[in-house]
């Protein structure tokens, strides 16, 4: 399959779109469409990916940190970062992507070009990034790659997920993903530690959400009808506890559990935000085997300096192709 050598993401100056230039008021300035919104590993700050390009916010205090425009209404459909690097993957999205929706593009900032890029059959709904792995998530398929050297480590079915509906832990060595299972309401927890998976029926009907904590250890899904909240530990799968958002159904939007795992917030189209108090420590649950969390959470400070860990090991620039 052919490939571009590089990818053309250039900075440029801000523009003013065409449908701007239309509007009644010549001083205004339209604001691009939102394509894509989704934290960092730390939340420290969140990525927008924009028609014109991306930008990153700090959370605390809230600013804008660093923005990335390009030349193309094409737009950036989806966006992640690994912590506070340079480093990036993007796929492309708008009604007129650049590059095709299957393609994940790894961008190092510091250089400005890709360093990067895998190829699939289908759509990429998701991307979710760790310092020693990349998953990227279809609609029926999800794969997990070395960071290193894009060696394929695994492939996991599921059963269709037009969302993208995938969790990591990133505060565990090895890492625990959660995914959508083989049925309707079916969870999956693959642990990398042990190489086992574990299938969890959560609901009777479609999972729509799930939330996972740094740990690993504690998951939290919700189903179509969104009026139950079940927490499971993620290494048995027992229902650690269940709560109820309202009585009347609602589109789950988001679920997130606070750094502490104390706490989890609820947001959904009834245009409110519950947050329930938890009852089960997390210091009471049993660890991850082999866990290393304390090597994997030291955090990375510096926002745009080049990652020493990929010097004299990651290619130049690679393409990879797989297929379903």
């Amino acid at each position: 399959m052919a490939t571009r050598p590089g990818c053309d993401f250039e900075p440029d100056h801000p523009k003013t779109s065409s449908a701007a230039a239309a509007t009644h008021n010549p001083n205004r300035v339209a604001t691009p469409p939102i394509y894509h919104l989704s934290f960092n590993q730390n939340h420290t700050c969140f990525l927008v990916g924009l028609q014109n390009g991306f930008r990153i916010f700090d959370t605390d205090p809230f600013k804008p940190s660093f923005r990335r425009d390009i030349d193309t209404d094409g737009g950036i459909g989806l966006v992640a970062m690994l912590y506070r690097s340079n480093i990036f993957c993007l796929v492309c999205g708008g009604p007129d992507p650049v590059y095709p929706r299957n393609k994940v593009m790894i961008w190092d900032d510091h250089d400005s070009r890709c360093v990067g890029e895998l190829s699939f059959r289908s759509e990429v709904k998701n991307v979710k990034l760790r310092r020693d792995m990349i998953v990227v998530v279809l609609n029926q398929k999800i794969f997990v790659y070395n960071f290193l050297d894009l060696k394929l480590l695994n492939q996991i079915e599921t059963v269709s997920n037009p969302t993208g509906l995938c969790e990591i832990s990133h505060n565990s060595s090895p890492m625990v993903l959660v995914c959508l299972g083989l049925q309707k309401g079916q969870i999956r927890v693959e642990n990398f530690g042990s190489k086992k998976s574990k299938f969890v029926m959560a609901h009777d009907s479609r999972v729509v959400c799930m939330s996972l904590t740094q740990d690993g250890r504690r998951l939290a899904t919700a189903s179509s009808k969104g009026t139950l909240i079940r927490v499971f530990n993620s290494l048995d799968g027992t229902l650690l506890q269940e709560v109820r958002r309202g009585a009347d159904r609602a589109d789950i939007y988001s679920l997130a559990f606070s750094s502490n795992a104390q706490f989890l917030a609820v947001s959904s189209d009834k245009g409110t935000v519950h947050i329930f108090s938890l009852k089960v420590d997390s210091g009471s649950l049993p660890s991850l085997p082999n866990d290393r969390s304390h090597f994997a959470s030291e955090p990375i400070h510096s926002r745009l300096s080049s990652l020493s860990i990929f010097k004299g090991n990651f290619p130049i620039y690679c393409h990879l192709f797989f297929e379903l």
